[in-house]
């Protein structure tokens, strides 16, 4: 894939991951507990893929058995853990800075992506890098004035929030050394349904769709807002570094600030405002040209699960 189009493709990913916090609102104020909310993507997000991929190509599902360690770590560890977090930081704190704290995750992607697949750390992507921690500390209220705007619980999901998605493009690079981007992202949505429909009260949850309005937010965070942001993730990740794709995303926050802002007057400080421009800034940097690697190479790299 041409480079440029990969992205182009993690952007608009970016985007509608952005647009997360106004499906996960609705659906809190229809009822749904952030259990709930994460069974609803996860199952939607299925049942979307499978039909796309039944009539596209069926043969995209098929996969190796001893390959579901993949998923376990894409669908179970990651895509769960993080939505829980991300979803509870939000009741706990706001969709701003719940989201500005989920990127957080840059900082654990370039550390494993260093460790595990000797990814360069190029003065251009440690400066990035630098800037958008920066930008999350001015957001969470602990730089300049030492004095958080959030609680201590609020702070600790929204870091849980970054590290478990971090933990997404580390087990997606394995998989698609094997797979296509649409079997990886299928496979990840279906572990992820397994294992959290257990605790989704169902009874319950079955009863919260008696109105219209959940079906329309359920569609909304199930297409857009989990199945097109993640296949166009995913499709982006085939082509760029696993560190860059991680920072250039941050550009979601931006979204969910703007959003959040228009739409629930959630107020932001000038001092915050200053971090979501950090984290901007950080974007535009990580797409310097200098110091790219051949991504083909890294398809080579041995499984570390």
């Amino acid at each position: 894939m041409n480079q440029k189009l990969a992205y182009v493709f993690i952007i608009i990913a970016a985007v509608f991951w952005g647009i997360i916090g106004i499906f996960v609102t609705k659906l809190y104020e229809l009822g749904f507990t952030p259990t709930q909310v994460v069974t609803i993507r996860a199952v939607s997000a299925s049942l979307f893929l499978l039909i796309y991929i039944v009539i596209k190509n069926r043969n995209l599902l098929k996969i190796n058995m001893t390959d579901s360690k993949y998923f376990v770590g894409t669908g179970i560890i990651s895509f769960v853990f993080f939505n829980w977090c991300l979803f509870h930081a939000i009741q706990e704190t706001s969709i701003s800075i719940a989201t500005i704290l989920l990127y957080t995750a840059p900082a654990f992607v370039t550390l494993f992506s260093r460790l595990l697949f000797k990814e360069s750390l190029t003065v251009m992507k440690v400066l990035a890098l630098v800037l958008t921690l920066l930008g999350c500390s001015f957001v969470v209220g602990i730089f300049p004035t030492n004095q958080s705007a959030i609680t201590l619980y609020g702070m600790i999901l929204g870091l849980g929030s970054g590290f478990f998605y971090a933990l997404y493009t580390i087990f997606g690079k394995q998989a698609l050394a094997k797979y296509d981007s649409l079997t990886v992202t299928v496979y990840t949505f279906i572990f992820a349904a397994i294992a959290v429909i257990p605790f989704s009260d169902v009874s319950n949850f079955i009863l919260l769709f008696s109105s219209k309005e959940a079906w329309m937010y359920g569609i909304g965070i199930g297409l857009l807002s989990t199945t097109l942001s993640f296949i166009f993730y995913t499709k982006g990740l085939t082509a760029v570094e696993s560190s860059r794709a991680s920072i250039m995303a941050t550009i979601e926050p931006v979204v969910a600030s703007i959003l959040s802002f228009l739409l629930f007057n959630e107020m932001l400080t000038w001092v915050q405002y200053v971090g979501i421009f950090l984290v901007i800034v950080a974007v535009i940097m990580v797409q310097d040209v200098k110091g790219r690697r051949n991504v083909k190479s890294e398809k080579g790299i041995n499984s570390v699960i």
